[in-house]
């Protein structure tokens, strides 16, 4: 099968090009930036002709447009990007009876006070222009029809781009201290397991009967504060003091969600995937990135 892989260049298509080579299929990595080829995923006909040129049986959609902030003020852009271009991959795949796999967000929760996992067949209270126009995407691909698997993840970092993980390891190797917000509570999932899961999903052809939309992270519950801790502590970098404070302390165009722990009970039921404590595959990442501190490299992972 030959599968098109949009946003390449990101943290989960980087992470893609890498379990990919394992595949028989062929995948088909697009981006708009150099070393790649060129899709304009906001025309439509460009997308139907990349699908019809290359035989295109599977669309990976890793491309959105993730500044949470700009996007209130970029409105049009992100809707652009985050709505109308997956309903355009949604169309051209419908139409070849292929398979979109679209990657959604949490942030299509966070409107009401939530202190239980969110479930997938909860409804959506996005409280910013993102979290709309990612739920948004969801509801015009499941208005096209198409087999789709939507996956609604969160906290995403990796070795590649910019990320959280990256942020705190040099704030908490140049600065005496830090204040980091414990108010906030989520899972961080790095984009390797997710990348492992989308893989599984796609050459297992498992999504056959069962298309829809899945919750990933990783398992377990953390604040942004001691999500940093932990990398400090990894690091090595025990010389920052890291103290937690509350959201209101660092003013935003738009309030994130307090509490978006995703449950994975139905992505576990239906694909069999084993996954990976948060920590655990912290470590992983670190080690990746060879930032571990001796005391930790010899640890698991």
């Amino acid at each position: 099968m030959n599968i098109l892989v949009t946003g390449a260049n990101g943290q989960l298509g980087n992470e893609i090009q890498l379990v990919a080579k394992k595949s028989q299929d062929n995948y088909i990595f697009t981006d708009v930036c150099e070393g790649y080829r060129k899709l304009d995923i906001t025309n439509r006909e460009d997308i139907r002709r990349m699908v019809a040129e290359n035989d295109i049986r599977c669309i990976i959609n890793c491309a959105a447009y993730t500044n949470v902030d700009k996007a209130e003020s970029n409105v049009d852009l992100c809707e652009l990007l985050n709505a109308t271009a997956p309903e355009n991959l949604a169309l051209a795949m419908k139409e070849v009876g292929g398979l979109l796999v679209h990657i959604s967000t949490d942030y299509v929760f966070g409107g009401d006070p939530y202190n239980t996992p969110c479930r997938e067949d909860q409804k959506g209270t996005p409280t910013g222009v993102y979290g709309k126009m990612k739920l948004h995407a969801e509801e015009k691909i499941e208005a096209v029809g198409v087999d789709h698997i939507i996956i609604r993840t969160a906290w995403l970092y990796s070795e590649f781009g910019h990320n959280f993980v990256k942020t705190m390891l040099k704030l908490t190797a140049d600065k005496p201290a830090l204040k980091v917000v414990f108010d906030q509570c989520g899972t961080p999932t790095y984009a390797g397991d997710l990348a492992e899961v989308i893989f599984h999903i796609v050459e297992s052809r498992a999504y056959r009967g069962h298309t829809g939309i899945y919750h990933f992270s990783d398992e377990g519950v953390t604040s942004w504060y001691d999500f940093t801790k932990m990398i400090a502590m990894f690091a090595g970098h025990t010389s920052c003091d890291i103290q937690p404070c509350h959201s209101d302390e660092f003013p935003s165009p738009v309030t994130r969600p307090a509490y978006s722990v995703l449950d994975k009970t139905k992505l576990k039921e239906t694909f069999g995937v084993k996954i990976p404590y948060w920590l655990d595959s912290l470590l992983v990442c670190m080690k990746n990135m060879k930032v571990v501190s001796p005391e930790f490299d010899a640890a698991k992972g």
